[in-house]
């Protein structure tokens, strides 16, 4: 369990840490017209609605997720007979919230997670937040830009372990989830959980993002939106975007989808 658990924290920490640093590259012909990917960021960041999203394994519904803005959180709570928001058109950073839970593979219960991310209004990332629990059992990661560093809380079977680490220490991922398992994960030496050597593409930053605007199937209809794309460990990672900044779908290896609820499982 605790493998497991440590696992999924290091893939969840690459992904949003890789999230924060997209770089505006052009991609290969055939999936849309190349856009830079900052524009695709800066949508994200302003949407204005929630996107609730329907979590899938192999085409089966697993568990959910929401991801919310500061933005669609100041206009929720936006009186029409009022004024608006004081700052809502000149923020002075954005923020991003996300929650939700999943069952995943052989896991007999649900894996819970939430998290913050918070950015300056440049929209360089300032703070991240992340907490993942099942059963009890916790992970914890805070994490402040300046600082290069990310914090680290651990809660097994009634145990807390916590430790200070660097962003580099993410080139070597087999060994540091070795590391973080200590006691709990004895049985861990014999085990790859990352195949390959490690390369610095893990490193935070070091992964390429590519950015297009495509069409994607809506209820049965075409919709204009933006394809984001990269690779980790070999495989794809894809997210659509509607062109209003609103998560429709995200692709994840291992058969793991999020789709928009309107859009259904396919």
């Amino acid at each position: 369990m605790i493998s497991r658990l440590v696992f999924l924290t290091v893939v969840a920490f690459w992904v949003a840490m890789n999230v924060l640093l997209w770089r505006a590259e052009y991609g290969a012909p055939g999936r849309g017209i190349a856009v830079p990917v900052d524009l695709v960021w800066r949508k994200i960041l302003t949407a204005p609605d929630a996107s609730s999203l329907t979590v899938y394994q192999g085409g089966e519904k697993t568990g959910f997720c929401e991801f919310s803005t500061s933005v669609e959180q100041a206009m929720a709570a936006f009186d029409g007979d009022r004024p608006p928001p004081e700052g809502l058109g000149r923020p002075a950073g954005y923020q991003i919230r996300f929650d939700g839970n999943v069952s995943l593979g052989d896991f007999t219960n649900r894996l819970a997670f939430n998290g913050r991310i918070e950015f300056v209004s440049d929209r360089v990332w300032r703070e991240l937040n992340l907490r993942l629990t099942s059963h009890g059992d916790s992970v914890e990661i805070h994490s402040i830009a300046t600082n290069q560093t990310f914090h680290l809380k651990l809660m097994m079977d009634g145990v807390g372990f916590e430790r200070d680490l660097t962003f580099a220490d993410l080139q070597h991922p087999d060994a540091l989830i070795r590391s973080l398992a200590g006691d709990w994960g004895a049985g861990l030496s014999g085990l790859d959980l990352f195949p390959g050597s490690p390369t610095r593409s893990l490193l935070v930053g070091e992964t390429h993002w590519e950015a297009h605007h495509v069409r994607l199937l809506m209820g049965g209809e075409p919709v204009s939106a933006y394809r984001l794309e990269t690779r980790f460990l070999d495989r794809p990672v894809i997210i659509f975007v509607s062109t209003l900044g609103e998560i429709l779908r995200v692709e994840l290896p291992g058969g793991l989808t999020a789709t928009l609820d309107q859009l259904g499982g396919t």
